[in-house]
């Protein structure tokens, strides 16, 4: 019997938006794996551990995925990634891979499934609360009322299109680009909010474009709502 790999959503940032089902795997399992070079270092452990204090006893598996648009780099580092995981699965032992948010959400638990599913392992994925669930719910506004569209992007990738399309935009991954970001904002007319490291220590809220600055950190979430006559 091979072991099975599980992608876990630990939410947006606050422990106790944690799942059950999240802490339950963390707790029946031995092996857990982190994105990061030093597991103990990673946002995903420092939130899963105050669910679930056990996890500091684990048997941590930090692998090093670095945010790089440099594909090969990319693609050795998941690879070898794999290849750890895969070390375990052989024995018959599961591996918990932690993710934020939720692991089908621009998660980086998606490139070592793809990996490990073709290799012939069974995977799973738990589901967990997404960022902008969680950012829209701290500034208390709905994402979608009646028949509204959501359009989720991931901003730094696609500066050059328009946010022109009715409904709600999710701009995700703003951060490295927000002076450009904020353009398109303006442009748009829309009304901007912003969560900055939401649930997390240091969390912000911005209320508009003029607020946000333009060095706002990676975990920066923005929506962007239609106005709508009273």
């Amino acid at each position: 019997m091979t072991g099975i790999l599980y992608g876990v959503g630990v939410g947006p940032g606050d422990p106790e938006l944690m799942t059950i089902k999240a802490a339950r795997l963390i707790r029946e399992n031995e092996v857990i794996a982190l994105p990061g070079e030093s597991a103990r270092e990673t946002v995903a452990y420092s939130i899963a551990v105050q669910a679930v204090p056990e996890l500091s006893e684990k048997q941590l598996l930090s692998l090093d995925m670095p945010m790089t648009h440099d594909r090969a780099l990319r693609d050795r580092c998941h690879d070898k990634a794999a290849d750890e995981i895969e070390a375990y699965l052989k024995k018959g032992e599961n591996v918990i891979f932690l993710t934020l948010g939720d692991p089908t959400v621009y998660s980086t638990y998606l490139y070592i499934e793809k990996r490990i599913s073709a290799r012939g392992y069974r995977t799973e994925m738990v589901s967990g609360i997404p960022s902008f669930c969680a950012a829209a719910a701290r500034v208390n506004v709905p994402l979608a009322e009646w028949n509204e569209s959501i359009h989720v992007m991931p901003a730094v990738h696609r500066l050059e299109q328009e946010l022109d399309q009715p409904g709600t935009y999710v701009l995700m991954k703003s951060g490295k680009k927000m002076g450009q970001v904020k353009e398109k904002l303006q442009k748009s007319g829309r009304e901007v909010l912003m969560v900055e490291n939401c649930g997390m220590p240091g969390e912000k809220v911005y209320r508009s474009v003029e607020e946000i600055p333009d060095d706002a950190g990676y975990y920066s979430l923005i929506i962007a709502k239609e106005h709508k006559n009273a």
